[in-house]
This record gives C-alpha cells, sequence and structure tokens, in this order.
C-alpha cells in the first residue's frame, strides 16, 4: 500500500497537476498559432513572396531542391509564441511590482520602542555629563 499512496501523493500534487494543465493550454495554443500561422499570416503576407517564387504553398517552397517552406513556417509559429508568451511574462512581473508597491509604509515606533529610545537618550546624557 506504500507504493500507491506515494504515487497517489505524487501524481495529485499541485505541482504535477497545474504542469499538466499548462502542457495541454500550451498544445492548445500552440494549434491556434499555426492556424494564424498557415490562414492568416501566410496568406497576407507571405503570399506576394511566394508567387514571385511561383509557388502555391509554402510547404512547396525549396532551394537547390531543399524543402524549407514548413521549417519557415515552424519558424514564424515559434516566434509567435515566443513573442506572446514574452508578453504574458512582462505583464505578470508588472502586475507583480505594482503589488509589491501597495506595500504598507512601516508604522512608528511602538510605546514600547519609543520608552526605549528615551532611557536610550537620558543614559548617553548621563553619561556625557
Amino acid at each position: 500500500m506504500g507504493f500507491i499512496k506515494d504515487f497517489k501523493d505524487f501524481a495529485f500534487k499541485g505541482n504535477v497537476v497545474d504542469l499538466a494543465v499548462g502542457v495541454i493550454i500550451g498544445a492548445a495554443f500552440s494549434a491556434i498559432v499555426k492556424s494564424f500561422v498557415d490562414d492568416i499570416i501566410t496568406p497576407l503576407l507571405l503570399n506576394p513572396a511566394l508567387e514571385k517564387a511561383n509557388v502555391k504553398n509554402i510547404a512547396e517552397l525549396s532551394w537547390n531542391g531543399v524543402k524549407y517552406g514548413n521549417f519557415l513556417s515552424s519558424v514564424i509559429s515559434f516566434l509567435i509564441v515566443a513573442l506572446v508568451l514574452f508578453l504574458l511574462i512582462k505583464g505578470i512581473a508588472s502586475l507583480s511590482k505594482k503589488e509589491d508597491a501597495v506595500v504598507e509604509a512601516p508604522a512608528g515606533p511602538t510605546e514600547d520602542q519609543k520608552l526605549l529610545m528615551e532611557i536610550r537618550d537620558l543614559l548617553k546624557t548621563k553619561n556625557n555629563i
């Protein structure tokens, strides 16, 4: 029973579940970015370049027998994902900085601290006389 309990504790810890959710969302986001590149970026921005190269599909793009069209599409997808993640992390960092700035100013000395400061000052003046 120890092995099953240990596995259950491991598998259902918050970090493992959060990681699984992140991977699933990442895969869905990757599909969205791939569709964005294939269905929007390529037709709008790359089609003029593809037409000059006499290519109808980016996958057919080649140079000296090397087909690099799919690679180019993957690079564009990666750059978009990297940009979105950069903006997301930058936004989260700016929110956490705002939360840190809201921290209350330290309160003044307590009554005990004031009394101790008075005693200290009296001892200093007594020793100086």
